[in-house]
């Protein structure tokens, strides 16, 4: 065959040709043509597009030099930690005034009454509010000086950012009490700080502390401002006994009378003074400045600037207590991008009305709500089929997690998750969770569903909330992220735990400009914490993982030994525990008198009956909560999932008691940070723990 001839054997058909092929195909084969074409466009316009890391993700921190071991963000171009990210904006009294302007005095504060809208107050008007409140507080004889501390006593409410704002605009300290700490800590917390002016919202708390002046428990106060209504009997009640009652509008009056010039702080005034509430003793003033908040603040900006990019229209809903760093630091993120501050109504059983109400876009969140949202997810899963579809589409986003990709518009977003996003709201883009440690499973599951930026946090008061971040891009969980810009990590040993430095693994400590001052008037307390050097020791172990992120894996404090010597972490434990599908809650305890462990378990209310069923065990939730065949089966699986985790055997239980009361805020068992309180726990349940050991031999 000629070469001329194998060209026009193997010869492209012409243009006619294809035509005359196509009027050949049946209609159907033509359509089908055009629908998969019509896909394969649809998908390249809107095919999933991972978010571009800020840094390389397989080495997310890098070692600072001749620091010994320190190790500092990557996003960083010097070894210095970042302090501020703005030019203008040192302290929070000018994080509000960016706010001011970049919102353009847009809406600052909601809040709501039931079945309302949010109402909304500018940013003008706040900083009117907030002048007035200062000037006041000047009038009334106060200085407008980092020396003048006041308390505020009150659930989180637009008054508390006013307020906070009035006494920055001067110069002043807020210090906040907690609504949860009991009279006697706010007794010793105003005693301590020797307050003589509070903030609080209802008029029984002016009540609860009357209460205390006339039993000469807070000798130093002298007025008790209130937000909401109250009768004119507490303002007599209050001169009977040398104390001034008067009411927020009132100061507010006041002030707008007697209007005073600012008088600006600077970077390293003190701000806060944040009691911690500790699971020991009374609790601990952390003295944080201006340039404390504003630095962790920067971190986190500049840790997720590329990715979130914060504006005005950004909306956060605010129910998380606010005499707690977490929240204070999301304030500040969200007044320095001039976005919106909505309140929630003080009940958290309405918090999803609030939110469905206020369609935020941020939203911080703590595990113990994160648990809640994946147990009725799944709970609400109640077939086999069901349950088999939501864990076949989580898959499907997981699977776009591990390749970056965040997103709310797939297919199975539309049809599985969308009702999820709707009940919070269905903006939200960002969502942070600190405070305690999350299941990996809980967290890959809602990342996967909520389809939003899901990061998570480690910190403590003393570091300001934060020291560690998930960095974008990186979805994976089982972490708690690199080291924000704002600071350096370091790993010291252990040696008794057997926890060494050199093996990448240690006590967690903090050097930076957001770690705190010291304690107030706690010079012993301030030396345990702070070392010679600045660093921040936070009694938490963790490990650097290949990819230079933080692992928690133990706590330092809560180590006891056993009879025979052996170092017990019982929250390590716990955790592992804690994974056991009928259990809630589990309190692993020991003795240094005793060779083995046992546990206070509480089932899980909605999740015991049919786990029982299961194993042929039928009775009420309190029937089930007596019976000795579900205590056996709930120690079987404890022995079971501790084998799996590599548990030594005396780190194991030996005997379980079932309670059946949640440990909370409420009954003294939890901080207000939701952290087990020890010394309370063993107290607690004395007889069902002295019982376990006069009766399990070994």
């Amino acid at each position: 065959m000629q070469a001329h001839e194998l060209f026009r054997y193997f010869r492209m058909p012409e243009l006619g040709d294809f035509r005359q092929y196509v009027r050949t195909l049946p209609t159907n084969t033509l359509m089908g043509f055009g629908a998969f074409a019509a896909l394969t466009t649809f998908w390249y316009a809107t095919r999933p597009k991972a978010l571009k890391p800020p840094c390389d993700l397989s080495m997310q921190s890098v070692e600072v030099e001749g620091s010994d071991g320190a190790r500092r963000s990557s996003m960083l171009d010097s070894d210095e930690p970042l302090s501020f990210f703005y030019d203008d904006v040192t302290t929070l009294y000018e994080t509000f005034q960016r706010g001011i302007q970049v919102s353009n005095n847009g809406p600052c504060l909601g809040s709501r009454k039931p079945d309302q809208p949010y109402e909304w107050i500018s940013y003008k008007e706040v900083e009117d509010k907030a002048e007035c409140v200062g000037s006041a507080l000047i009038q009334k004889g106060y200085r407008p000086s980092p020396d003048q501390y006041f308390g505020i006593f009150a659930q989180n409410r637009p008054e508390w950012v006013i307020i906070e704002q009035g006494c920055y605009t001067y110069s002043m300290v807020v210090v906040p009490l907690y609504d949860t700490l009991g009279n006697e800590a706010i007794t010793y917390i105003i005693n301590k700080a020797e307050l003589s002016l509070v903030f609080v919202d209802k008029p029984d708390k002016a009540e609860l502390m009357l209460e205390s002046v006339e039993n000469k428990l807070i000798p130093g106060l002298k007025t008790i401002v209130i937000m909401d209504p109250f009768d004119r009997d507490l303002v007599e009640r209050g001169k009977n006994h040398g104390i001034e009652i008067m009411s927020m509008k009132s100061l507010e009056d006041l002030g707008r009378a007697n209007r005073r010039k600012p008088k600006p702080p600077s970077p390293d005034d003190l701000a806060l003074i944040c009691f911690t509430s500790g699971t020991t003793g009374n609790p601990k003033g952390a003295l944080i400045t201006h340039q404390n908040v504003v630095s962790d603040c920067s971190g986190f900006v500049k840790a997720t600037e590329k990715a979130l990019q914060l504006n005005s229209s950004d909306s956060h809903i605010s129910y998380l207590p606010l005499s707690h760093m977490f929240e204070q630091l999301m304030l500040c993120v969200m007044l320095c991008h001039g976005a919106k501050i909505g309140f929630f109504q003080g009940d958290i059983r309405l918090l999803m009305d609030d939110l469905k109400t206020l369609q935020p876009t941020i939203f911080p969140v703590v595990p113990r709500l994160l648990n809640r949202m994946f147990d009725k997810i799944f709970g609400q899963a109640n077939t086999t089929m069901k349950r088999w579809i939501l864990d076949f589409a989580s898959k499907r986003k997981e699977a776009e997690l591990r390749s970056g990709i965040i997103r709310n518009n797939s297919l199975w977003d539309k049809i599985i998750f969308n009702k999820i996003q709707a009940s919070l709201g269905g903006k939200v883009r960002l969502m942070v969770t600190g405070a305690a440690p999350v299941s990996a499973t809980v967290l890959t599951f809602l990342r996967s569903a909520l389809g939003c930026q899901f990061y998570e946090g480690y910190g403590q008061t003393e570091c300001t909330a934060g020291c560690s971040l998930t960095v974008p891009g990186d979805w994976t969980a089982g972490h708690v992220g690199a080291p924000m810009p704002c600071c350096h990590i370091k790993l010291v040993d252990v040696e008794e735990m057997n926890y060494l430095a050199a093996k990448g693994e240690g006590e967690i400590c903090v050097k930076g400009p957001n770690v705190f001052k010291g304690y107030l008037k706690d010079p012993a307390k301030t030396a345990e914490a702070l070392d010679k050097d600045g660093w921040l020791h936070t009694g938490d172990i963790g490990k650097w993982l290949p990819n230079g992120t933080l692992k928690i894996i133990d706590r330092k404090k809560h180590i006891f030994k056993l009879a025979q010597g052996e170092y017990i972490a019982p929250e390590k434990i716990e955790n592992i525990y804690q994974r056991s599908e009928p259990v809630a809650q589990v309190f692993v305890h020991g003795e240094s008198l005793q060779a083995f462990l046992i546990a206070i378990v509480v089932p899980d209310v909605e999740v015991l009956c049919s786990w029982a069923k299961k194993k042929g065990i039928s009775g009420t939730y309190e029937e089930l909560c007596r019976s000795k065949d579900v205590k056996k089966g709930i120690l079987e699986d404890f022995v079971r999932l501790g084998k799996e985790a590599g548990l030594k055997p005396f780190e194991q239980v030996k005997g379980i008691a079932l309670h059946m009361e949640l440990f909370s805020v409420e009954n003294g068992l939890l901080t207000p940070t939701l952290k087990a309180k020890r010394p309370e726990l063993r107290k607690y349940f004395r007889s069902q723990i002295d019982e376990l050991y006069s009766t399990i031999k070994i």
